[in-house]
């Protein structure tokens, strides 16, 4: 949640002045009468300095029983700072975020975060490694391939947001809006739900263990989950999680954890949303709570991938 304080001008207080110019005009000096007018004054000099208090007061979330995400502060810690770099050497659990990093894809526009974050983590699975990768060949368009040599093949075997998608996925037209079923009626699905997503890699031939957090989910297995994720190699995750939650604009979102900081208790989210937001850390129970949160048919969670085998 994002704190936001104003200055708030002091109330006006006419007694004040009307005192002190009905003082002038009497030229009264009695005792009593003077002690009276400074009684008020003091009095009144302590209501701007009250009404700052209280104002200043609101700003602050009170927890109560209708307390939501949007009341919770969260803490979330950028990562071009100094101690995001303290949390990245000391952590032991930091084994898939070289491997992401070599492979960081940003997303192109407000809905392919899923599409940026599978291509991220085939490509930190396959490149280099294994042959026949995809081409996209929608990156050069026809007509400029016209003034390449004839024989010459400029596309690179490799994921992207352009070629994840296939005829065992949801369609990029309906990752773009077409409407599809949901519950008996069509609607407009914008971006993947996370079995939408689990299913775009399972189209690649990926080993995918899909993670629902439900109210019943533990948030002490969640976290032990994702940390032993985090500490071996050829294996990653995505998270599906709210925005609003962790007190950033936006709704729905995809992307990569890469490192686990068991001092500080938290997770980097290499975010593919720059433009948006920059990577962050976030603490395991905030990033929980941003899992454990409705989207169209069921709560949002995170995947386990890794090759089969």
């Amino acid at each position: 949640m994002t704190r936001v304080f104003q200055d708030v001008p002091d109330p006006p207080c006419p007694v004040i002045y009307r005192d002190a110019f009905l003082f002038r005009m009497t030229g009264r000096q009695d005792r009593s009468n003077s002690r009276a007018r400074m009684n008020m004054i003091t009095r009144s000099r302590m209501i701007p300095l009250l009404w700052s208090l209280l104002l200043g007061l609101a700003a602050f979330p009170v927890a109560g029983d209708d307390e939501d995400t949007d009341s919770i502060p969260v803490e979330l810690v950028k990562w071009n700072s100094q101690e995001s770099s303290s949390r990245l050497f000391r952590s032991t659990h930091n084994r898939d975020f070289f491997p992401l990093s070599n492979n960081f894809v940003s997303q192109n526009n407000k809905i392919f975060c899923g599409l940026a974050s599978s291509s991220m983590v085939l490509n930190a699975l396959r490149l280099g490694k294994a042959k026949g990768l995809p081409e996209d060949r929608g990156s050069i368009g026809q007509d400029e391939l016209a003034w390449l040599p004839e024989d010459f093949n400029p596309f690179l075997g490799k994921y992207t947001s352009g070629n994840v998608l296939n005829d065992r996925t949801k369609k990029r037209i309906e990752v773009l809006g077409k409407p599809i079923e949901i519950n008996g009626d069509m609607k407009s699905d914008f971006g993947l739900q996370l079995r939408q997503l689990a299913q775009v890699l399972r189209a690649h031939k990926l080993d995918v263990i899909i993670r629902v957090v439900d109210e019943q989910a533990p948030a002490e297995t969640i976290r032990r989950e994702i940390m032993q994720n985090l500490i071996t190699a050829d294996d990653f995750v995505l998270v599906n999680y709210s925005r609003k939650a962790l007190g950033q604009s936006g709704g729905g979102h995809i992307s990569p954890l890469a490192a686990y900081d068991e001092d500080s208790d938290s997770f980097l989210i290499m975010d593919v949303n720059p433009n948006r937001a920059p990577w962050v850390w976030v603490r395991s129970d905030d990033l929980i709570r941003a899992m454990r949160t409705f989207d169209t048919i069921e709560n949002r969670g995170y995947l386990l991938i890794s090759e089969p085998g």
